[in-house]
């Protein structure tokens, strides 16, 4: 048995948390206390047991990884003909649909659902080695024991703890899963801007969005997500510098990893939950996006105008200018793409008024999406 006021009472003068504790059980179980805690040092218990929690941890944040590559893969799957305009420099670029972009993040998560298998297969070790990793006073075969029936695999060698680059790695994983969210919450909060409003996350009935103007309905949810990822990267910063430690252990890095590794984890968990209550209330204005698609009155398509005057024989600078120049007259005159292109002598010499049409189909620039899904695996 043991007391946890017992334990804090020991640990006022013991100014040792373990020994508090060995202290405390030893009392309870008479002469075989000389048997307990035998031969062993303290992070011979604390790292053993961290990484059963570490290994625990990892299992629950894998689980909902999982369930948020569904919820990606089912919009992936209903919006993967939706055109939406893709942007690059934040400045409409060329066609793309919206299914696309979830696919896109879908595989991202698959590349972090292994980082995470492989980040618990690296803390998944254990020691019991002694006091500076020989194992002058408890023998290896009690480590191996130990490990087996904790689900852990012994370390290959030690010193007073198990190595931090261990730990390091783990948080680095988190950090990086957290930066996927981020930027997916990034792209939703552009998305919402007023100016393109193509897809909102969850605004309940009832829910406030300024106490100064009834009418704002904010990205949240989302600029929560990409507000405490920050945490998670200065965690992992702080576990890059746990790793070098003095000879064969200091402590500098113990009360650093109270904090960031039950941190971290916990808060992963919580923005992967609450990116999947993101996308599954997302709100998606499919008519905004066909509007988007045409604000800029054709010009999305110059890319395809450009390789077309190429293949009927142009230079590339040559047809560069051309398209260009018709390109630069939308801009400013506020005029057509096509219309300006069908007034230009030197181009229609090339592609006649009635061939000018075709170069502005959508299905052209969603040809390859089957091919596209099946290589990310939807």
């Amino acid at each position: 048995s043991f007391s946890i006021e017992r334990i804090k009472e020991i640990e006022n003068k013991t100014r040792h948390d373990v020994v508090a504790f060995i202290n405390n059980v030893s009392e309870h179980i008479g002469s075989a206390s000389k048997y307990f805690h035998q031969g062993l040092t303290s992070s011979d218990v604390l790292d053993t047991s961290l990484s059963c929690l570490m290994v625990e941890a990892a299992d629950i944040i894998l689980e909902d990884l999982l369930t948020l590559k569904r919820v990606l893969a089912r919009l992936a799957r209903k919006y993967k003909y939706t055109a939406i305009v893709g942007r690059t420099h934040g400045v409409h670029a060329e066609p793309i649909t919206f299914g696309l972009k979830m696919a896109l993040f879908f595989d991202e998560t698959n590349r972090n659902i292994k980082r995470m298998q492989t980040a618990r297969e690296i803390i998944r070790v254990g020691k019991i080695s002694g006091a500076v990793g020989t194992y002058a006073n408890v023998e290896p075969f009690v480590e191996g024991y130990v490990c087996k029936r904790l689900g852990l695999r012994s370390a290959n060698i030690s010193t007073q703890v198990l190595q931090r680059d261990r730990h390091s790695e783990y948080l680095n994983t988190l950090a990086l899963i957290g930066s996927s969210l981020e930027k997916l919450a990034t792209e939703i909060r552009n998305l919402q801007k007023t100016e393109i409003r193509e897809v909102e996350e969850p605004f309940i009935e009832g829910q406030k969005g300024s106490s100064a103007m009834p009418h704002k309905r904010n990205p949240v949810m989302c600029e929560r997500v990409c507000g405490l990822v920050r945490v998670l990267r200065a965690n992992a910063l702080a576990g890059m510098e746990d790793v070098a430690l003095w000879h064969e252990r200091d402590i500098t890095h113990s009360s650093v990893e109270r904090i960031i590794i039950p941190d971290s984890t916990v808060l992963l968990d919580y923005l992967i939950n609450q990116m999947i209550e993101i996308l599954n209330g997302l709100i998606i204005y499919t008519e905004d996006m066909k509007k988007n698609l045409e604000k800029t009155k054709g010009l999305i398509f110059s890319g395809r105008v450009l390789v077309e005057l190429e293949k009927r024989g142009l230079k590339r600078q040559s047809a560069y200018d051309i398209v260009q120049r018709n390109a630069m007259r939308v801009w400013k005159k506020d005029i057509d793409f096509k219309e300006a292109l069908s007034s230009d002598k030197e181009f229609i010499k090339i592609i006649k008024p009635r061939e000018i049409e075709k170069l502005f189909d959508l299905k052209f620039y969603t040809r390859f999406v089957d091919r596209i899904f099946k290589r990310v695996g939807l």
